[in-house]
Parts: C-alpha cells; structure tokens; sequence
C-alpha cells in the first residue's frame, strides 16, 4: 500500500534523512587507503547513534551490518569486513538508513579512493546525473516510471548498462514501502505520484553489461563481468512542480 505522509510525520522523515546527509558527510572525510569498511561501518554506527537514531539495516532481513559497502564491481549489498581494505583507485558505494522515532531516511553515495582513473570518474557523473534525472520527473500527476525511463535513457545514452534487478522504493514507517521505483522502463505508466509520497530513488548503474549475480555470502550482488558499478541514492518528496530532497548534502562527484 502507497502512503501518504502528513506534516507530522514528514518532520520525522526529515530529521532521519538529514542524519542521513550528515553522516555521509562525517564519512566522507575518512574514505581513504588502507582503512577497512568494518572501520567505515563501525563510525557510520556511531554517528548515526549520537543523533538518538539508529542504524537502519542492522539486522533487517538478517543483515549483518549497519551499512552496505561495496567496492568497485559490487552493485551493492557489500557486507562490511575488516578484511576488506581500501585502496588506491577504487570506488566505494556506501547506503545508509537512519531510523529516528519510527520513521526512515534512506541515501546512498559512491565515493572515490585516493586517486581513481577517468574511466571510474564518468561512471561517477553520470550515474550521479542520472539520479537526478529521475528526481526531476518526481513530482505529482506523474507515474512512477517517468522516473525509471529518465534514469534509463540518461545512462543508456552515455554508453552505460542499467541494473534492473534492483529498484527504488517508497519510504516512510518502513524502509522499503511500495511502490517499487525501477530505473528503468516506459513513461506514463505505474503509480500515479501525489503531494505527500516519499521515494528512494537509487541508480545503479554499470560500465559494462547489465548482468549481476550474488555472492556466496547470500548478500554482495556484483556484476557478472566484473566491471565497475556505482550506486547513487536520495530520498524525495513529491510536491506539486518541484520535489523536494529530503537527504539533501553538500557532496558532489
């Protein structure tokens, strides 16, 4: 069932979402070489639990951490270890949920790890670009998936694949409501957006072809050529024209 939030219960969801931003922000100062996600997920934790919030996907679905790193050709899903080690030239995607008395945030962000090649630099753009492509057609009267085939003909006109086994959701009470938001797909059609809904938009999106598979752990999701993918993620409202951003922060790729 799609809802739709009131003023109360937007406020909610607009202090979960800033924690959100702001620990993307507190996080980002740390990615570098040599540090492990573990240490990543340990400070992510910590941060979130001095707003009075909580990580949201520790223990959700049975996940093991308190968030989802994934390195390089890692969709997502990458479950944080303290063998896993940055390095020099990789891209790192981080999703992060914060729970703040009963309501979601929800956002993702594909850092780079020192110094990383153009090749990873455009996926960055334009998979960046294309989150904001799909948040553009996010406002009320239109279908769901005016967002999906803004997503999908941005990227697939860059050269880049569109991972279409995963897919954005609704947001709000829980972490994932309906409707699901796919990143690819033809205008006009699904549910009808209307002022006071709350979406996750999140491109994923491939250097190479579109194909992904799991992992033997049950949970990182990568891409069956083993090319690199980067993940970008913001929680919206829909508003009359313009929707509004509400994990809104300072980075940029």
């Amino acid at each position: 069932m799609i809802t739709i939030k009131n003023e109360g219960e937007l406020e909610l969801m607009q202090i979960s979402s800033t924690i959100v931003a702001e620990t993307f922000e507190f996080v980002g100062s740390l990615i570098k070489p040599g540090i492990s996600t573990e240490y990543l997920d340990e400070q992510i934790a910590k941060f979130i639990n001095s707003k009075n919030a909580r990580p949201a996907f520790k223990g959700l679905y049975g996940f093991p951490g308190n968030a989802c790193i994934s390195i390089d050709e890692e969709v997502v899903h990458g479950i944080p270890s303290p063998q896993r080690i940055l390095k020099e030239g990789q891209i790192v995607s981080i999703d992060i949920g914060a729970e703040y008395r009963g309501f979601y945030g929800d956002a993702a962000y594909t850092f780079q790890v020192g110094e990383i090649g153009e090749e990873k630099k455009r996926l960055l753009k334009i998979t960046w670009e294309s989150l904001f492509k799909g948040i553009a057609q996010a406002y009320e009267n239109n279908r769901v998936q005016d967002i999906s085939n803004a997503v999908q003909n941005f990227a697939e006109s860059h050269g880049y694949s569109v991972v279409r086994e995963l897919v954005g959701h609704g947001i709000g009470k829980a972490l994932h409501e309906d409707p699901q938001v796919p990143n690819y797909g033809k205008p006009g059609r699904g549910p009808q957006l209307k002022i006071g809904m709350t979406l996750a938009i999140e491109p994923m999106i491939n250097v190479g072809g579109a194909k992904v598979f799991t992992k033997p752990d049950g949970w990182t999701i990568v891409t069956a050529d083993g090319k690199p993918s980067a993940h970008f993620e913001h929680t919206v409202l829909i508003n009359s024209k313009e929707p509004k951003i509400l994990t809104k922060h300072n980075l940029t790729p």
